[in-house]
């Protein structure tokens, strides 16, 4: 009986630790870039980067992007995930845009970009 217990409590921990198997350190963001277009009404944004997988494993990973003041305060922040639903098999990359998800502020001069979660679809 003490091993049939044993083996479900391994089974069952076994989804768990193949979520653990990546994490944020294990991507890289590369040529992250801000651009703004004029167009009719206030300018848009364009906020494209690529996504690195540089795990073992295929994973995902959301990013978010910070908009800061020249004081360093964030004043807006947005979250997405580059590859979707979809794992990034490992040295591969995704292009991303955030850019429409963020409205225009005159008082935005700063921007990060960070990887704050990963995920094995």
């Amino acid at each position: 009986m003490k091993k049939l217990a044993i083996a479900i409590v391994l089974f069952a921990a076994a989804p768990l630790s193949a979520q653990a198997a990546c994490a944020a350190k294990d991507f890289a963001i590369d040529g992250f870039a801000v651009k703004l277009t004029q167009g009719s009404g206030l300018p848009r944004f364009s906020m494209k980067g690529n996504l690195v997988n540089k795990c073992a494993e295929p994973a995902a990973a959301q990013i978010r992007i910070d908009a800061k003041d020249a004081s360093g305060k964030v004043i807006a922040s947005k979250q997405g995930w580059p590859a979707g639903t979809s794992n990034i098999e490992p040295g591969k990359s995704v292009d991303f845009d955030l850019g429409r998800l963020f409205r225009y502020s005159a008082d935005m001069q700063d921007y990060t970009v960070v990887v704050s979660d990963v995920k094995a679809w």
